[in-house]
Parts: C-alpha cells; structure tokens; sequence
C-alpha cells in the first residue's frame, strides 16, 4: 500500500520481498557504523517484525522507500514511538538509505514527506529524532528539515556498554507548526 508520493519517491508498506533487498543494500558497514554495526540475521528479521507491528498498531512505521522511475529499493524512511528515555513513547523520525544514493537529496525528500504526512495524520505535538554526534551526515538532515538540538534530551543509549562508540545519544525535536 502507498503511503506517501514525492515527484522522485514512493513510501509503501512493506511487502514480504523487500527484507531481503534492504538488507542487502543497507546492512553494509558503512551504513551501519553509526547504528552498532552489521546486524545479524535474527536481528534484522526483528526489525522486520517490529516495523510490522509498528504499521499494524500505529498506522505508520519505517516505510519502505522506492524510487518512482525504476521502482528500486532505496531504503526506509518514517516513524516509530520512542523505546528508550527520555524520548519513550515520542513520535521519532527515522531514515536508513543505501550507500550508492547518499548524497542525491533522497533522504531530506522522504524525511520531508513524513513530516508533513504525520503533521496531518498523528496528534502529536512534536516529533523527536536521535542519532550519535559522530553521524553528521544524519544531524544535519534533522537541521536541514528545520529541527533543533536539545541538549536537555542527549543521553547514553542503554542498548550499547558505556564506552561504545554508539552509547552517547544527542536528541533532536521540532514542535508542530502552528
């Protein structure tokens, strides 16, 4: 089921097929450097699930993003409800795009997009986003999509050791538009 449309992209639901290329494509090293590495097997099916769960029980998830003109798989892009204080239960953004695509505006195009969708379709008041400082690439989308650092809200990742270099998390918001 389509969800969002941009001049460049398609935001679906995901259909079985698609893990298998997402993985493929955005599982990598450098993909994954900032989010604790190469998943295993398990753990992307896990995720699999949980975005499953997410779009069955909420009505949005990390949706998966195609690229209209060849309907490849670029990567995911959309929400989920915080896991983890002090953002637990907010409406968090996210995005993971395969390496090749970096740098082509696909993410900033569907993150905008599901702003704007959730602006429209979910009550809340704000939309929070995390990532560790090191991933510049990913905060300064969240400042190109017109969020700001809350420093009130950086925290250490309880899912890495303390001296991983993914533990320390810096907390991004934008409040909805008036």
């Amino acid at each position: 089921m389509v969800v969002i449309e941009t001049p460049r992209l398609i935001l679906r639901t995901w259909q079985p097929g698609d893990l298998a290329e997402i993985v493929r494509t955005t599982n990598t090293e450098a993909v994954m450097v900032h989010l604790g590495g190469v998943a295993s097997p398990q753990d992307c099916r896990a995720l699999f699930e949980r975005i499953q769960a997410s779009q069955r029980e909420n009505g949005f998830c990390f949706w998966l993003v195609e690229r209209r003109e060849d309907r490849a798989r670029l990567g995911l892009c959309g929400f989920k409800r915080g896991t983890v204080d002090p953002v637990l239960g907010a409406l968090e953004i996210g995005w993971r795009f395969r390496q090749d695509v970096w740098g082509q505006g696909y993410a900033r195009e569907a993150a905008s997009a599901c702003l704007d969708w959730a602006w429209r379709n979910v009550a809340d008041n704000r939309i929070v986003a995390i990532t560790v400082e090191a991933n510049r690439a990913s905060w300064g989308l969240m400042e190109r999509l017109g969020m700001r650092r809350n420093p009130a809200l950086d925290f250490e990742h309880p899912n890495y050791a303390p001296d991983h270099p993914c533990c320390p998390h810096i907390t991004y918001e934008l409040a909805r538009p008036l």
